[in-house]
């Protein structure tokens, strides 16, 4: 579920490695990529949150669950340096349904 997009004008590479080094410096469990699109993933314990742009042309903030303490960690820490356009209510992935 897609949880919140970032807000910038320039193309998604222009922010990738500083985006990067800002949620290293904050969360230890960190990996990421760049290849055509930009990927971070953040894991604690069980969970896992994304930022990535795999389906838009700006990093998007993704979890399988809403309300872990992770997201909301990740949320308050990206709303400090960036603008971020938090959804009201989830938007599903083109693979993900509500049953």
């Amino acid at each position: 579920m897609i949880f919140a997009e970032l807000e910038y004008s320039e193309h998604y590479d222009a922010i990738h490695a500083s985006l990067v080094e800002y949620i290293q410096s904050r969360f230890d469990n960190v990996q990421s990529g760049h290849q055509g699109d930009s990927w971070i993933w953040i894991f604690s314990g069980e969970d896992k949150v994304a930022i990535d742009t795999f389906s838009s042309m700006k990093h998007q903030v993704k979890s399988d669950k809403a309300n872990t303490k992770l997201l909301n960690a990740v949320l308050s820490l990206l709303s400090q340096c960036y603008t971020l356009n938090v959804f009201s209510q989830p938007e599903l992935e083109g693979h993900e349904d509500f049953d």
